[in-house]
């Protein structure tokens, strides 16, 4: 298969590879800028790099595009201009996490067969794409497009060790939004995490190792079972006492943080009552405790 890639950042580069290896060609790389265009270009094996799409082989059988969501469109756009592709043979697919597969109308109109094709990993950019590229194996892609563009993300996904997950266009930001609480969110939580470590002054040792074992062990645990099978400690236990002195010290150590502490107790409470560890008066103890804290009550009233 012969690729080309619009759009020389992590993304791109790092699938790109994976497609190397696979035993497929890079025959393009397009870029705004020419440095990065030359950069992702070497890093592929490809001496075709450009910052015009219309230095697209004609030979082309998919176009990967992994520009910023934002440009996609554009894109698409050019694309739909170029006079020297067939396009009922080429396939075009964007790598946005928050765009539908609609956004490639322009060459479907064209005759393209057309997808999303969003992997499910974080590429951070202060990685090198060598870096990154073993923990894009085997993962999942977001896709969605008409029958014959799903069944070409499937291939995909095969040709790249994973596999795709259909998401409903009408739900595409909500899946884009779960994809941040699993990324995002989480190095926010291990931020927050970190600064609770700094106020308890341990010497010689960052937060991580210390809390290593217990984070692994926790994740463990619910790829075995589930969340609420995985819950434990003074929540899951009814330990209204407890919290209180909790978000006590969490108020006079790092108030800034209260607020964080206050809301993911109050989803702990909900997913004990789920589990069935705590019972409903157990349950409104808590939230007391929660709502003493002098949050806003919108926070609460779904349990009421």
């Amino acid at each position: 298969m012969n690729v080309t890639i619009i759009g020389a950042g992590k993304v791109g580069s790092v699938l790109g590879k994976l497609l190397v290896k696979h035993g497929d060609a890079v025959t393009c790389v397009v870029s705004r800028s020419y440095e990065s265009a030359r950069r992702a270009g070497g890093y592929l094996h490809c001496s075709n790099v450009s910052t015009s799409v219309a230095s697209i082989p004609h030979d082309t059988d998919l176009i990967f595009i992994s520009t910023p969501h934002r440009a996609v469109g554009s894109v698409a756009r050019q694309l739909a201009r170029l006079d020297h592709l067939n396009f009922r043979r080429v396939a075009v697919c964007h790598a946005s996490g928050m765009l539908t597969a609609r956004v490639l109308d322009p060459v479907r109109r064209r005759g393209a067969t057309v997808f999303s094709f969003h992997p499910l990993q974080t590429f951070p950019r202060d990685f090198r794409p060598r870096d990154i590229v073993e923990s894009v194996r085997g993962i999942y892609y977001g896709v969605d497009g008409s029958p014959k563009g799903l069944r070409v993300a499937d291939l995909l996904a095969s040709a790249l060790g994973g596999k795709t997950i259909h998401i409903p266009p009408n739900l595409r930001p909500f899946y884009h939004a779960a994809c941040v609480v699993a990324s995002n969110h989480l190095a926010a939580m291990m931020s927050i995490l970190e600064q609770m470590f700094q106020r308890l002054r341990v010497k010689n040792t960052s937060f991580y190792p210390v809390f290593k074992p217990i984070i692994m062990a926790t994740l463990k645990n619910i790829e075995g079972t589930s969340p609420a099978h995985a819950l434990s400690g003074p929540v899951a236990r009814g330990g209204v006492d407890t919290v209180a002195e909790h978000c006590t010290s969490v108020r006079r150590s790092a108030p800034e943080l209260l607020p964080y502490f206050v809301r993911l107790t109050f989803e702990t409470v909900r997913l004990a009552s789920r589990k069935g560890s705590i019972d409903k008066a157990q349950a409104r103890a808590l939230i007391d405790v929660i709502q003493s804290q002098a949050l806003p009550p919108s926070l609460y009233q779904e349990l009421h």
